[in-house]
C-alpha cells in the first residue's frame, strides 16, 4: 500500500524527539514478544523516510516494559524490542553507526501502573498494552 506523505520541514537539534515532530504514533509489541508489528513497520516507515531524507541524522531507539515478570526478565525484553526496531531500520537501509538503543525496563512508564512485588497489578489491558 502507497501512502502519499506531505513534506513538511522542522528545524530539529540534538536531542529533540523525532516522533513528537513528526505525529509518529509509538510503537507497540505483543505481550512477551519482540517482533514489529504490522501498524508499527507503518510508524516506522515515517521514521526511515525521514532518515534517508537527512543522512547524517542519528536516532536513539528507547524501548520499555511493565510491570508484569521480574526485574530481568523486563530487561532482556526491552533490550529485544530496542534491538528489533535497530534491525528493522538496518535491514531498510540504514547504516547501523546512526542508531543507538537501549531497553529501559519499566523505569519510564507512560502511566500509573508501577511494578508491584507480586507481579500482581490492578491496571486494565489497555493500560498495560500503553507501557508495551
Amino acid at each position: 500500500m502507497t501512502v502519499p506523505l506531505t513534506k513538511v520541514v522542522y528545524k530539529m537539534v540534538a536531542g529533540d524527539d523525532l516522533a513528537k515532530c513528526f505525529g509518529i504514533k509509538m510503537i507497540y509489541f505483543d505481550l512477551d514478544k519482540s517482533f514489529i508489528r504490522k501498524e508499527a513497520a507503518f510508524e516506522l516507515e515515517k521514521i526511515l523516510d525521514v532518515m534517508k531524507q537527512y543522512p547524517t541524522m542519528k536516532i536513539d531507539v528507547r524501548s520499555y516494559t511493565y510491570c508484569r515478570q521480574t526485574a530481568k526478565y523486563n530487561e532482556a525484553l526491552s533490550d529485544r524490542r530496542a534491538k528489533s526496531i535497530i534491525d528493522w531500520l538496518v535491514k531498510n537501509g540504514i547504516e547501523a553507526s546512526r542508531l543507538t538503543g537501549k531497553g529501559y525496563v519499566e523505569s519510564q512508564l507512560v502511566n500509573n501502573c508501577p511494578w508491584e512485588p507480586t507481579n500482581q497489578s490492578s491496571c486494565s489491558e489497555e493500560e498495560h498494552q500503553a507501557n508495551r
